[in-house]
C-alpha cells in the first residue's frame, strides 16, 4: 500500500462526505486495509488532511514556479498560469475540493503550517502580476486584490464545472485569461464622438 493511494482515497472521501463526516474506517475500507493497518501508514485524519493539502499545494506551486521561470512575456505567463491552475482544479477535483474547502478543518499548529504554504502559492501569483506591471504590460493595479480575484474566479470552478459541460477547462482558461487581460470594455469606452 502506497501512502499516495491512501491520500487519494481520503481526498475522494473528504470531498464526498466532508472532512468531519468521514471516518478512518471509511478510508481504510476504500484502500482495502483493516483500520489498525491504516494506522501503520498514518497517525490520524489530521495528518491525512495536512498531507493532502501539502500535496495539492506542492503541485500548484511547482506549476506556477515553472511558468514564472519561463522567458515568455507577462501576458503569456498569465495565460499559462491560468491554464495550469484550471487544469489542476478540474483534472483532480477531489484534491482541489479538499484544498479549497476543507483547510478550515485543520487544528493548530497544522493550520498555521498550511497557511504558510498557501501564502507562498498566493505570493507567486502576485509576483506574476508585479512582473507584468514592472514591464509596463499590465496597468498598475492593487496586486493583492487582483491576485485574490484571479484565484477566486478559478477556485469556484470546483462548484460549477462539469467535464461534459458547454466548455472544456482549456476553453474556460482562455476565457478567464481574456477577461483579466482585456476586461469587459470594447475599447472605445472613452470616445464621445
Amino acid at each position: 500500500m502506497r501512502r499516495d493511494d491512501i491520500l487519494q482515497a481520503a481526498a475522494q472521501i473528504f470531498r464526498q462526505k466532508g472532512y468531519h463526516a468521514a471516518s478512518m474506517r471509511d478510508i481504510a475500507d476504500a484502500v482495502h486495509l483493516q483500520k489498525a493497518s491504516l494506522y501503520h501508514h498514518v497517525r490520524g485524519k489530521q495528518e491525512i488532511l495536512l498531507a493532502i493539502l501539502d500535496w495539492a499545494l506542492d503541485l500548484l506551486i511547482a506549476d506556477l514556479e515553472a511558468v514564472l521561470r519561463s522567458d515568455q512575456p507577462p501576458e503569456e505567463k498569465l495565460r499559462q498560469a491560468i491554464r495550469a491552475y484550471t487544469s489542476r482544479l478540474t483534472e483532480d477535483a477531489d484534491l482541489a475540493t479538499v484544498l479549497l474547502l476543507e483547510h478550515r478543518s485543520l487544528e493548530q499548529p497544522l493550520r498555521a503550517q498550511h497557511i504558510a504554504r498557501r501564502d507562498r502559492f498566493e505570493r507567486l501569483w502576485r509576483q506574476l502580476l508585479e512582473e507584468g506591471i514592472q514591464a509596463g504590460v499590465f496597468r498598475p493595479v492593487d496586486v493583492p486584490v487582483t491576485a485574490f480575484a484571479l484565484l477566486g474566479v478559478q477556485n469556484w470552478m470546483i462548484t460549477w464545472y462539469r467535464e461534459n459541460g458547454r466548455m472544456s477547462h482549456e476553453q474556460l482558461a482562455e476565457r478567464f485569461s481574456d477577461l483579466f487581460l482585456h476586461g469587459l470594455l470594447t475599447g472605445d469606452e472613452g470616445d464621445e464622438t
